[in-house]
């Protein structure tokens, strides 16, 4: 804790890069990763390939993945974006699909018997049904990428990485410790934080369907 004390700028400044690669690269994967898995409901040809490259995409060590991004990204703040919304990706579009999926039949049947078209259907009934399910995978894709946005710093890019990285090479345990430790509250805040926010919205839609 010796770093945290004597050095809480630096920390928060850091703390703040990190905050600020993991936000931008999981909206930019929500972004992709909704309409995506709205799409796989309406096509359901298309949940095997997408998916599966997904998936295979998760699987790739973060290192890995900088190394073939960095020709064509450069080194910097754009290949870590790109490379934390492609890993969160898979919870993402999965719960997505997942959530539609468990949208009551008698729910749509109801909305077709009011008139409803097909987009309405979606944006009045369906995501609203479903978004305690979609906003678990954000919750599971922004906990993973809190962690691996600490590889970050090897392609020049700011956060927490950057003391754990520092202190490996000055071995400075000090600094090592102070990363990790920040960076596992980081994911702690962030996972209790959306839970809370998944646990209120289910209350929120079952009260919903109890006025009705």
């Amino acid at each position: 804790m010796g770093y945290l004390i004597e050095h809480p700028d630096r920390v928060f400044e850091l703390t703040k890069q990190h905050v600020e690669l993991v936000a931008i690269s999981v909206a930019f994967a929500m972004l992709i990763g909704i309409p995506v898995g709205v799409l796989i409901t309406r096509l359901r040809w298309l949940e095997g390939p997408i998916i599966g490259t997904a998936g295979i995409l998760y699987t790739v060590p973060s290192l890995a993945l900088f190394a073939i991004m960095i020709p064509y990204t450069g080194l910097g703040r754009t290949t870590v974006v790109v490379a934390l919304a492609l890993y969160s990706l898979l919870a993402i579009v999965r719960n997505t699909v997942a959530g539609i999926d468990g949208v009551p039949p008698a729910a749509l049947d109801a909305a077709r018997g009011m008139g409803m078209t097909g987009r309405q259907r979606l944006f009045i009934i369906e995501l609203p049904l479903a978004l305690p399910v979609i906003l678990a995978g954000v919750r599971i894709a922004t906990v993973a990428a809190i962690g691996i946005a600490t590889v970050a710093a090897v392609v020049g890019v700011g956060g927490l990485g950057r003391l754990i990285f520092d202190g490996m090479r000055t071995l400075n345990t000090d600094r090592i410790l102070a990363g990790a430790i920040v960076s596992s509250l980081l994911a702690l805040l962030a996972d209790w934080g959306l839970a809370w926010l998944g646990g209120y919205l289910r209350r929120d839609i079952a009260l919903a369907r109890l006025e009705r």
